[in-house]
């Protein structure tokens, strides 16, 4: 018989586990929140952020597919903040965080429904709050919109399954299928969600079979719909390049390799604490870089901590099983399908971001695997629990995970993280606030540490870019051609300076060389090869004038002003010699100038010095 002592030592025990719980959330939030400020918009966060401006809130603009990944609610999102304040870190900082923490507290909860009160529900939440798993994607605003709601999603799909398996009430299974649709808007691993729910329903809950058919009816029902809706746009959305997305899966050795080095490499370290070093990518992401003997010394402790488990826990297998079995489904195969053949498994497979929501899957593993189930039976395989001297062998395993942790995070946090992309806007965004309105900018890419054109095209231009933040109206020009007065450029740190031509020049000497309606030849000081060039030709009209330019097979018409000024034509073409001639009254050249456009760096920059991240 339970006495009441007896039921008040349970509540104050009860009371001092969520404290303890509460209490490692809130340190995490605080200790994440310092990585996470560090942050700044990158590569994809350009493009959603710019699509999201130019676009209506429409379903064309939501179901887009881009590269395998449907996230109407990550557009949604990114829609709002364009109309928000742009690149609002503080708006993206502050919604993260409330998704981790979010995130956090539904594993807390899940922990508690699953086990009850228990003090050792604290080490699978520890193992998601300091795993290294989750924090690349942290840095990069894209992956949050896609990851941390599933994150989100995931638990709370779970506890609302739990409730309904054993009490059956309807508004518990609205509430799953809820969620199931909430992590579906953001990210398409939610679809597995289900396949999960069903397996540790069978091998864990084993609730009334009658009561359960409504959930599957409409888990499937949910999926079905989903599925249409994922196949729809994946083949009908046209990607950045112009292409449409044809997904096939690549030989058996690469899949093989991608699926081993992202388990031996990615998965296994980062659980315990790794990765320990980390591989640059850039100056503002890094991908896990384990170094080999780590590697293998990870995977002999988990295959002890496994094989114990097994050994003594019924149905740690089946747990076991679980976190391969989503490994392999939500983690490798989507890849597979998608990006394996554009980058190759020796770089994705180091890449975490494909790991952060199996973060929360191997904490409710971690649980199955470990601890009983509040009110089951007989949750050991042999009549008596774990020897003693094993019951505290989690002791040093969870310091040494622990310790490992904070120094992979450290390390990871130690890069410049987003000042140089936050240095280059906010330098680009004040020299557009300085100039005068019409100023003629020549519209050229950011730098790929920002936005790679190889990817984002025109979403890499800086008309683009700098089009998210109200930006001054200049005179955005893809090539020069016709009379422009100063024109300027952007320079690599994101400064304003004048137009030169990196190339060839042509000097007339003291006088300008008169042309008419027949061509008059300008040997070049050396053969061009093929290419688009800018030539820049001054001159002095009595009358304003046509110029037709050629170079080789290229060739270009431009307007030349009245008096003393200079006219530019872009051309595509090879030779050693520019022709020229000018229709109506004709014009006189003086010195003429072939290249490419580049920022002149002996003047001053406007503004003359950069914005520090």
């Amino acid at each position: 018989m339970v006495t009441a002592a007896a039921i008040r030592q349970r509540l104050r025990a009860g009371d001092a586990v969520l404290a303890a719980g509460l209490a490692m959330v809130a340190v995490q939030l605080v200790w994440k929140y310092e990585l996470v400020r560090q942050t700044y918009f990158r590569q994809d966060d350009f493009h959603y952020l710019i699509r999201g401006l130019r676009s209506g809130f429409t379903w064309d603009y939501l179901m887009w597919v881009d590269v395998g990944h449907l996230l109407p609610g990550g557009f949604g999102i990114s829609w709002a903040m364009a109309r928000l304040g742009g690149y609002n870190e503080a708006l993206a900082h502050t919604l993260t965080i409330a998704l981790q923490a979010g995130a956090s507290l539904a594993l807390l909860r899940l922990l508690w429904l699953l086990f009850g009160a228990r003090p050792a529900i604290l080490v699978p939440l520890g193992l998601y709050l300091v795993t290294p798993m989750t924090i690349p994607s942290l840095s990069w605003w894209a992956a949050v919109l896609e990851t941390l709601p599933l994150q989100l999603a995931l638990p709370m799909a779970l506890s609302s399954h739990v409730l309904y398996a054993r009490d059956g009430r309807v508004r518990h299974l609205l509430a799953a299928c809820g969620w199931i649709g909430f992590g579906l808007l953001f990210f398409v691993k939610a679809a597995f969600v289900p396949v999960l729910l069903f397996v540790i329903t069978v091998g864990w809950l084993r609730p009334a079979r009658r009561r359960l058919w409504p959930a599957w009816a409409l888990y499937a029902g949910i999926l079905a719909a989903y599925s249409w809706v994922f196949f729809t746009g994946l083949y009908g959305s046209v990607q950045l390049n112009d292409s449409t997305q044809t997904p096939r899966l690549p030989s058996a050795g690469v899949a093989g390799e991608f699926a081993w080095i992202l388990a031996t490499r990615a998965l296994v370290p980062t659980a315990l604490g790794g990765p320990w070093e980390w591989r640059p990518i850039g100056d503002d992401y890094a991908m896990a870089a384990t170094p080999e003997p780590a590697a293998w010394i990870a995977l002999g402790v988990a295959a002890v901590v496994v094989g114990v488990s097994v050994l003594y826990r019924r149905r740690a297998w089946l747990a076991w099983l679980v976190l391969l079995g989503y490994f392999l489904l939500a983690d490798v195969v989507p890849v597979l399908l998608g990006r394996i053949e554009l980058l190759g498994p020796g770089v994705l497979g180091y890449e975490l971001r494909y790991l952060a929501a199996t973060a929360m899957v191997l904490a409710v593993v971690v649980g199955l695997a470990f601890i009983p189930l509040d009110g089951e039976e007989r949750p050991w395989s042999r009549r008596s629990r774990p020897p003693a001297r094993l019951r505290w062998a989690w002791v040093p395993l969870a310091a040494v995970v622990t310790a490992g942790s904070v120094w992979s995070v450290a390390a990871y946090a130690d890069r410049p993280l987003g000042r140089t992309a936050r240095s280059y806007v906010l330098t680009a965004e004040r020299a557009l606030a300085q100039v005068p309105e019409g100023t003629v900018v020549l519209d050229t890419y950011v730098p790929p540490a920002v936005a790679a054109p190889a990817f984002f095209h025109e979403y890499a231009l800086h008309s683009s870019v700098l089009s998210v933040p109200a930006p001054r109206p200049v005179t955005w020009v893809w090539r020069l051609a016709g009379p422009v007065r100063d024109p300027l450029t952007f320079d690599e740190r994101g400064r304003l300076r004048p137009v030169a031509l990196r190339g060839l020049t042509i000097p007339q000497g003291a006088s300008c060389v008169p042309v008419g309606g027949n061509e008059v030849r300008f040997p070049l000081p050396a053969p061009l090869r093929g290419g688009d060039w800018t030539v820049q030709i001054s001159y002095l009209n009595a009358a304003e004038t046509t110029l037709s330019v050629r170079l080789g097979l290229g060739r270009a018409e431009v307007t030349a002003g009245r008096d003393l000024g200079r006219t530019f034509a872009t051309i595509g073409g090879e030779g050693d010699h520019l022709a020229i001639s000018a229709a109506g009254p004709g014009a006189c050249v003086g010195e003429v100038r072939i290249g490419v456009p580049v920022p002149d760096d002996t003047g001053a920059a406007v503004p003359p010095q950069p914005v520090e991240g």
